[in-house]
């Protein structure tokens, strides 16, 4: 190998441990991200009217009654969403009797794609306890933004698009208080711990 070549061999080696490191940081930072910190015990949220998965109206008050996991995402989500969406319905399978009285809501960053009857089908892939929310786009809106949810639709080459989200659980208790979240990754055990105090109030 020549001094030029082991040059340029190095270059792109550096090159490529950049281009890892920065798209490490992107996705660590977008999975996580929220636009501020969200105090535990503190009320979340806006009072909204949306449509469920069955095209029946949904107002915040569903939250309330019952401890609560609420995830945003979409329905065309190549990999965060549908994992997200099998590890709660795993949870929920393995707390058993102990998770009994835990609710889950998907509630869409897509609704001009997310219909009631896309978001049906999808969630009761995964379990029927999870309830899918979708509705008028503004509405969605104001909703993530009270939930300091961050979004951004992602324009791709073939005209389509993708949205980036916030992929973290949010656990809220029976009052419709925020209680912490569970991070997307996170160790099962950890998840199962956190639901299970969700659950013990």
């Amino acid at each position: 190998m020549t001094l030029r070549t082991f040059r340029i061999a190095s270059w792109a080696a550096v090159a490529a441990l950049l281009v890892t490191l920065i798209g490490f940081y992107i996705f660590h930072s977008v999975v996580g991200r929220t636009d501020r910190p969200i105090s535990a015990g503190s009320s979340i949220g806006i009072p909204f009217t949306l449509t469920d998965h069955n095209g029946n109206p949904i107002t915040e008050n569903a939250l309330k009654g019952q401890p609560s996991a609420v995830f945003f995402g979409f329905t065309h989500c190549p990999e965060v969403c549908p994992t997200t969406l099998y590890e709660i319905s795993v949870w929920f399978e393995q707390l058993g009797e102990e998770g009994g009285d835990l609710q889950a809501f998907f509630i869409t960053v897509d609704p001009q794609r997310d219909t009631p009857q896309v978001i049906k089908s999808y969630v009761e892939n995964f379990t029927d306890r999870i309830t899918g929310i979708t509705g008028h786009p503004e509405t969605v809106e104001r909703v993530a933004r009270a939930w300091n949810i961050y979004w951004k639709k992602v324009p791709l080459d073939d005209g389509d698009y993708t949205m980036d989200h916030t992929a973290s659980i949010f656990l809220v208790d029976a009052e419709g208080n925020f209680r912490g979240t569970i991070d997307y990754g996170e160790e099962s055990e950890a998840a199962l711990a956190k639901l299970r105090r969700l659950a013990n109030g």
